[in-house]
């Protein structure tokens, strides 16, 4: 076991372990540390504790010393500072043209070096402009460039529901989100409507995935037929996840009644999709398949540049065009083109066979006449 603190350098940022040596840390305190890009200032949020040595990543480093107020004020004016430099930044790109949008810059604590972060659809050539900042900071420069995630968490912003994103509120790391989480609990494919401000699938939809598995696993499907609590039989007409509930179709005499029972009242029998629903509901999971598919796509092709996104749009109509052609070819013609081409291989195997006694007896020919030549030479 190895005694540990936990230090974060920006909100939402990652949680870095740090040993906390003869200092009495507290959480919410701020410390100074070195790290891989110079001597930081951080803040504690999470006290000593123990953990596995499996999770340190080794060597642990020790922090240098609590913050003083000194440090305090250091931090302020680094702050004030990193306003100014990225205005200056700003203005250098426009002066170089470049294709590029800047979101943040940093210092670090000592001020050793100068962090830009930013935005491109490719590469960009900034050896330019790094010399010009250079000399204007008279420090170490290192331009980022991040994707739309990354830009949204620096940045911040509301969502759709009207809080703060989760990204630059709480959440640390991004986690694997995919369309398929959107199915689960039932959502519009809509992308407009499971999109975050970044333009990717929203995170939130991993918080609840869990809990939606493991209930739909239980959850009767839409038309199956399920058994009451009064021992009447009836049609899955609609489920509710989150309560846990099942409206069943149930016929009363000679008209049907919908009534609502929780899922633990209801026994399963066996699926019987309705009469002339079936095909409904395969045209309804295309439609979903194909929405999801092309949300799909455009995650993929949502990073790409300009230049390789088009081509990639262009790839994909050669290839549908190409598909409906095969499609509407004749067979009779094929099966007919395909006889011609075995008629031809017919004759070329005929032709050979007569051909080859004249080249053979045109071989031995000029075969004689060279031995005939080689006598007269000698």
């Amino acid at each position: 076991m190895t005694k540990v603190i936990g230090v974060r350098f920006r909100t939402a940022g990652k949680v870095y372990y740090f040993s906390p040596g003869e200092h009495e840390i507290k959480r919410d305190m701020h410390v100074i540390v070195t790290t891989s890009r110079g001597t930081e200032y951080g803040t504690v949020v999470m006290p000593p504790k123990e953990v596995e040595d499996d999770e340190v990543v080794a060597p642990l480093k020790e922090i240098i010393r609590v913050a003083t107020e000194d440090d305090d004020l250091r931090a302020q004016t680094n702050r004030e500072k990193e306003k100014d430099a990225f205005k200056t930044c700003a203005q250098k790109i426009r002066e170089h043209e470049l294709e590029m949008k800047l979101i943040d810059a940093e210092y670090t604590f000592d001020n050793s070096k100068a962090l830009f972060y930013f935005t491109a659809d490719g590469r960009v050539d900034f050896r330019e402009l790094v010399k010009d900042l250079a000399s204007v900071f008279k420090t170490r420069i290192e331009l980022r460039q991040i994707g739309v995630r990354d830009e949204t968490k620096l940045i911040g912003g509301i969502g759709i529901c009207g809080r703060a994103l989760c990204c630059h509120s709480y959440l640390s790391d991004f986690m694997p989100v995919s369309i398929k989480m959107a199915k689960e609990q039932s959502l519009s494919l809509n992308p407009t409507k499971i999109s975050g401000v970044c333009g990717r699938l929203m995170c939130c939809l991993k918080n609840e995935e869990e809990v939606y598995e493991e209930v739909n696993k239980r959850m009767p499907g839409i038309g199956d037929i399920v058994e009451t609590p009064d021992h009447l039989e009836g049609e899955v007409a609609g489920t509710n996840v989150l309560r846990e509930t099942v409206r069943v179709l149930i016929d009363v005499g000679d008209e049907k009644e919908v009534e609502t029972y929780r899922l633990d009242e209801v026994k399963f029998l066996r699926k019987k999709p309705r009469k002339g629903a079936q095909q409904q509901k395969r045209k309804e999971e295309l439609e979903e398949e194909a929405a999801a598919k092309a949300l799909e796509e455009k995650e993929q092709h949502k990073d790409l540049p300009r230049g390789e996104k088009k081509q990639h749009h262009t790839n994909d109509r050669n290839r549908n065009r190409n598909k409906e052609q095969s499609g509407n070819r004749d067979f009779a013609g094929n099966k007919e083109a395909s006889g011609n081409k075995e008629q031809n291989r017919e004759n070329n195997r005929e032709n050979n066979g007569k051909n080859r006694p004249f080249h053979r007896r045109n071989r031995n020919k000029n075969k004689n006449n060279s031995n005939n030549n080689t006598k007269n030479k000698t």
